[in-house]
């Protein structure tokens, strides 16, 4: 901390301001992936090889959509907080701006065709 200026000291944040939120970030949705991999791995099992028909049938029902969804939502996000890192550490200036906002449309657009589908499938 002697390193910090009375500004930076006052207001608590350090040097990079968001590092510890986007560490939490992370650390909270590969938790959340550790538990719901697990799930999603044995209902999509259950599923595979089926006819389009008994998919449909299986993904009509609330779990095995649920679990699908969340799994594509927060794998999504996890892959997108992660590339946003390795982008910031290698990446410098606009080419930086300019692929963060690229990596994070692509992952949202990913992740909004995945949902999409599962409700196509569940409805």
């Amino acid at each position: 901390m002697a390193f910090l200026t009375d500004r930076k000291r006052a207001m608590g944040l350090g040097s990079a301001k968001s590092g510890t939120a986007h560490h939490w970030s992370m650390t909270i949705s590969s938790v959340a992936l550790l538990i719901l991999l697990p799930f999603f791995v044995f209902t999509f099992g259950s599923a595979l090889g089926g006819t389009y028909e008994e998919i449909v049938a299986y993904y009509s029902r609330p779990f095995p959509a649920i679990i699908a969804a969340l799994t594509i939502l927060v794998t999504f996000k996890h892959f997108n907080d992660g590339v946003q890192t390795l982008l910031e550490d290698y990446v410098h200036g606009l080419a930086q701006k300019v692929s963060i906002v690229l990596m994070t449309c692509i992952s949202y657009g990913a992740a909004a065709v995945g949902i999409f589908a599962i409700a196509r499938l569940a409805l």
